[in-house]
């Protein structure tokens, strides 16, 4: 028998899955997430966490933020992602813990590859996504000699697409994969 992946399960994270839908609709128009949003949901996930699950709930919160926020927070301090998408990644952190909070960055990174990979084949620019690919790469390779400043400057000056990818569409994508998943395997 197939586990019952909507219901009441899906109900208990309506307001995250609002929210990021929304936070996706606004990233994919604007290019940016509002705080006002990434810190209502921040603050909705530890109260919940407090509520159903007290003290122990609220520690998990903290280390789902802790976690969710992590990865991000490397990317933003290079530039690669803005300040806006690590508080989302934190948020989320907030309502689901550490463990799916990484499963949604790890989702989200192979969503976004597709998303990129695809608005370069759409806009004929494949070669140079792969040029700056290795520019950046070999930048960071570099680091010791070059200095983390001319790393990131390398990586700024590449420019693969027109626009660039609205994190907040593979990180909703990414959170109902991975609450879905987790439904079916039963966590």
């Amino acid at each position: 028998m197939i586990p019952d992946v909507t219901g009441t399960f899906f109900i208990r994270f309506f307001p995250l899955l609002a929210a990021l839908a929304l936070a996706a609709a606004i990233d994919a128009k604007q290019r940016r997430i509002p705080n006002w949003l990434t810190f209502s949901l921040l603050l909705a996930g530890i109260l919940r966490a407090g509520l159903t699950g007290g003290a122990a709930g609220l520690a998990v919160s903290g280390e789902g933020i802790a976690v969710g926020a992590a990865v991000p927070l490397a990317l933003f301090a290079i530039g690669a992602l803005g300040g806006g998408d690590v508080k989302l990644m934190g948020a989320i952190g907030a309502w689901l813990g550490p463990g799916p909070a990484f499963a949604v960055y790890l989702t989200q990174a192979v969503i976004g590859l597709g998303i990129v990979l695809i608005q370069a084949l759409m806009q004929g620019r494949t070669r140079a996504l792969f040029r700056n690919t290795v520019v950046i790469a070999a930048g960071f390779a570099c680091v010791p000699e070059l200095g983390l400043g001319q790393a990131v400057q390398n990586g700024k000056q590449c420019r693969s697409i027109d626009r660039p990818l609205p994190y907040a569409v593979p990180v909703f994508v990414a959170t109902v994969i991975v609450l879905a998943l987790s439904r079916l395997v039963g966590r």
